[in-house]
Parts: C-alpha cells; structure tokens; sequence
C-alpha cells in the first residue's frame, strides 16, 4: 500500500531531481523515497546517539580508551 504525498520543490532542485531521474531511468518519486529513508534512518541515529549522550547511567570512554579495548 502507499500513500501520494505533494511537495513543491524549488526550481533548482527540481531540475536536479529531473536529470538524476532521466539519467537512472527511474521516476522522480523512487528518489525522493530512497532520499527520505536515508534521512529518516539519519535522523534515527541522531536521537539513539543523543539519548545515549543524555544517560548519565551509559558510560563515555575516550578515543584512547576504546583503541586500548579494541587492542590498536
């Protein structure tokens, strides 16, 4: 199942979609999803990395230490 979403673009960058779209002979929407995924999944690790920033029970070990562990 999907759902049609509108956006509007700036010229620009529509133009931009339009090449790659031309390019990959694949429609505009298949890259707009596949560049939402990516930043849904970046916007995911942004906040598991900052509510581990925030847990003041999950410890934060330094760059010296984590190569010592890792035996580099």
């Amino acid at each position: 199942m999907s759902t049609a979403v509108s956006i509007r673009l700036p010229d620009s960058l529509a133009k931009e979609l339009d090449h790659i779209a031309k390019e990959t002979e694949r429609p505009r929407s298949f890259h707009v999803q596949k560049a939402l995924e990516g930043y849904i999944e970046d916007f995911a690790d942004v906040q598991i990395a900052l509510d581990r920033l925030r847990d003041h029970k999950d410890p934060v070990i330094s760059g010296r230490d984590l190569r010592k562990s890792l035996g580099l």
